[in-house]
């Protein structure tokens, strides 16, 4: 048996290689993968218009002759590979032991193009294997978006290399017990987990959450919020806090320089940037900003 790629394309190849992974841990069987006309029982990924509605559509075939997958788009070549997977046994018996598939036509496509589910990093911190771990199930799942939510009060996730204490100070906080938890992700790390979710389908959106939801940012750096209380502590408990991001120049500038780095590193058309539970209190106790409220008529 044979994945037969038949069309030139790197992204169907890409594909074929996932799914060569997926036959050999689930049956034990190598299958490799060639470019070529499709032979008896071989499987075939090809691209074809009129397969589907849209470029997540797909048609999977299995009949005597084999199994073919065809889709307007990679992106369905990708979902029916993974359907063919969900066909597979749940696990490798006896190496070569006989596998068989039910004949069947499925013509599939996704109601929702955003399937996405998201990932609190920043409450509670997950090592980089976990997170590509985690974009493995989305995929399988036919999920296509892993919302990934880095910044938080309790812990700053993200290597930014301008602002290293960001890092230094804000990806860490002292529990109740006094024991210090925490952790982040280099930049290098966060570029492997994007490219391992690109091939598997999932895209990577970033939360970079402003203005509120960002003591662990102000107690890294506390010009950033409107009192410069230097004994803020990234917090240990949960909640909506009041100390946020306060609106000066500087503040705005930081955020450019954080979200250039962003954008390099994520290829994603969206950055989350939260918005939500921003409690007024420093704003109106604080003289500059209700300088500004008065000059922009806020």
């Amino acid at each position: 048996v044979h994945i037969v790629v038949a069309t030139p394309s790197g992204r169907l190849r890409e594909i074929a290689g996932l799914l060569q992974q997926w036959v050999a841990a689930s049956t034990g069987h190598r299958v490799t993968v060639q470019q070529r006309t499709a032979g008896r029982g071989d499987i075939t990924l090809r691209l074809d218009r009129g397969a589907g509605p849209g470029p997540e559509a797909y048609t999977l075939e299995v009949g005597a002759a084999g199994v073919d997958i065809a889709a307007p788009a990679t992106a369905g070549v990708l979902w029916g590979a993974q359907t063919l997977r969900q066909l597979l046994p749940a696990a490798s018996g006896a190496r070569g032991a006989p596998v068989s598939i039910p004949a069947l036509l499925i013509r599939d496509a996704p109601r929702f193009g955003w399937r996405g589910s998201l990932m609190d990093v920043g409450r509670h911190f997950f090592p980089a294997p976990f997170v590509k771990r985690y974009v493995d199930l989305l995929s399988r799942s036919k999920l296509n978006v892993l919302h990934w939510h880095l910044t938080e009060d309790q812990g700053w996730r993200l290597q930014i290399r301008r602002y290293p204490r960001l890092t230094e100070v804000g990806a860490w906080r002292t529990e109740l017990d006094g024991s210090r938890y925490g952790g982040f992700y280099t930049q290098d790390e966060v570029r492997d987990v994007v490219a391992y979710a690109r091939v598997r389908g999932v895209t990577v959106v970033p939360e970079i959450e402003m203005p509120g939801h960002s003591v662990a940012a102000i107690a890294s750096y506390p010009w950033l919020g409107c009192t410069g209380d230097t004994t803020i502590r990234v917090p240990n408990s949960w909640g909506v806090f009041q100390d946020v991001y306060c609106p000066r120049e500087a503040t705005f500038t930081f955020l450019e320089h954080v979200l250039t780095e962003v954008l390099a590193l994520f290829p994603s058309p969206y950055i989350h940037i939260g918005g939500d539970e921003v409690p007024k209190d420093r704003w109106r106790a604080c003289a500059d900003c209700q300088e500004l409220m008065r000059r922009e008529g806020l």
